[in-house]
């Protein structure tokens, strides 16, 4: 299952020490459709992890809405799956243990729940690691089972915060892909926050350049490219057009 995503004139503003107002975000109106993986790009503090926050229900507007298809976010569902740059595991729990928690505070039955982990697993490149704990995980396997903590709910929707961006050029590539084969079997749709604009190219339908703060939609601009993707596709015509759409922003006044 997927869901469309839309956003309507959603902004947010944060209340300063002294009484101050600092306008983080919007307003911004856009839509996704169901199935479709949306990227977005633009300067540190622009409010791109605001929005991300916002559409997890995590945080309240201040002004605008958001919709999952015709219903409101206001608040968590677990149709929605949510993942920041930090694995955030739990070190005393296995691979196997941290990938089934969501399934376990849901109420799943433990056979259940274990047998949707292992089934997960190949495709995480985990396979001979369901014993092992989050010490004994290099950065990427850590992120590879926050990914997986994430899909085991079988969301309609994934937002993720830079997944991916405290990892190594060669490992970012290659959970990138991995990422991608397992969105193509499965179709969720996917916004993604990153700063890479290869991996956004890499990946996205679509790609949008938020400007500086409070960030607002600067470019929206598709992503013709066929599918299955190639890291080879990432060079060329439209990533110089995304990167002076990047440049842009950044220099705006």
């Amino acid at each position: 299952m997927s869901a469309r995503i839309t956003v309507s004139d959603l902004a947010a503003v944060y209340q300063m020490p002294g009484g101050d107002t600092l306008p983080a975000l919007g307003p911004v109106s856009f839509h996704i459709e169901a199935g479709s993986f949306v990227c977005i790009l633009g300067p540190s503090g622009c409010g791109k992890s605001t929005l991300i926050r916002l559409l997890a229900g995590i945080q309240r507007p201040s002004r605008g809405q958001a919709f999952l298809n015709d219903q409101s976010i206001t608040q968590p569902a677990r149709r929605v799956g949510l993942m920041f740059q930090d694995a955030n595991l739990m070190p005393w729990r296995t691979v196997l243990d941290n990938l089934v928690l969501p399934l376990e505070v849901a109420g799943v039955p433990k056979s259940e729940r274990l047998a949707a982990a292992r089934a997960l697993l190949p495709a995480l490149g985990l396979a001979d690691f369901e014993a092992a704990y989050p010490g004994e995980l290099s950065g990427g396997m850590a992120q590879r089972v926050a990914l997986g903590r994430v899909l085991i709910q079988k969301p309609d929707a994934l937002l993720l915060d830079e997944p991916f961006g405290a990892l190594d050029a060669m490992t970012r590539e290659r959970i990138s892909l991995d990422l991608l084969d397992m969105w193509e079997r499965q179709r969720q749709t996917v916004l993604m926050v990153t700063h890479d604009i290869h991996e956004a190219v890499l990946l996205a339908d679509r790609v949008l350049v938020f400007s500086r703060r409070p960030g607002r939609i600067a470019a929206d601009i598709r992503v013709s490219l066929p599918r299955p993707r190639r890291l080879e596709d990432t060079y060329g015509a439209l990533f110089g057009q995304i990167a002076g759409q990047v440049r842009a922003a950044i220099s705006q006044a």
